[in-house]
């Protein structure tokens, strides 16, 4: 007989535990908000993706605990709201998951037949098509979006590139207007930037990633420097 405590998530209601004694005896989770969380969980969100890019796995086993805590904590915090009120638990966070994975998985949880990743993609994309459309339905906010669900607080390179492949997929050209005299130096950069993810895209490569991979052998080369030329101290 299975012990229920090597059953894959018997941990998690520990740490659901956890965080609930955590939001009620201590002063400074008892203090916190969505708000003032927020900065810690974008800075857990890259710092795991750091980990990730030096290959350092049992850094990204804890980064990703700490992903987990900010998810966990705030659908605790969700949770002190009535549902009218905008409330939720970590269950309805988990259930809402499901069912959403289940949805966009026709090919495993239901009767489609795919031959490729690529089929995949193209069902998923749909689907997505699909939830937008009744979503905006149900609402009453009109006609759907390509760019519903964009996050315009993600870094630039990377939400240029998700408009771009928005974009794409309404048949809108990916591209800004050429320069003319109305257009200011800085505006002329951003332009410029803009069709560099585009030239990105167009190689299927990830600009965010390549502009970071090239900050990261910048800062290789400046600390090799650095050894190298040691700061010069006039022995007073």
């Amino acid at each position: 007989m299975t012990d229920p405590a090597d059953v894959p998530g018997a941990r998690l209601l520990e740490l659901i535990a956890v965080v609930d004694t955590l939001r009620r005896s201590c002063p400074w989770d008892a203090e916190q908000t969505h708000a003032s969380l927020l900065r810690y969980l974008l800075e857990e969100a890259y710092e795991a993706a750091e980990t990730i890019e030096a290959d350092d796995m049992a850094a990204l086993r804890e980064e990703i605990g700490d992903v987990l805590f900010q998810v966990l904590f705030h659908a605790r915090i969700a949770s002190e709201r009535s549902a009218e009120d905008g409330g939720f638990t970590i269950d309805d966070v988990a259930d809402g998951l499901a069912a959403k994975l289940i949805r966009r998985h026709p090919h495993v949880f239901g009767d489609v037949s795919v031959a490729s990743a690529a089929d995949v993609n193209a069902n998923w994309e749909e689907i997505k098509q699909a939830e937008r459309a009744a979503k905006a339905a149900g609402s009453g906010s009109g006609q759907p979006s390509v760019l519903d669900g964009v996050a315009f607080g993600q870094p630039a390179l990377s939400l240029a590139a998700q408009l771009q492949r928005r974009a794409a997929r309404a048949g809108f050209p990916a591209s800004l207007p050429s320069p003319d005299d109305s257009v200011t130096a800085g505006q002329e950069v951003g332009n410029e930037l803009f069709r560099l993810v585009a030239k990105a895209a167009a190689a299927g490569i990830d600009p965010e990633l390549e502009l970071r991979s090239a900050a990261r052998r910048y800062a290789d080369m400046l600390r090799s420097w650095e050894r190298s030329n040691p700061p010069i101290t006039d022995g007073s």
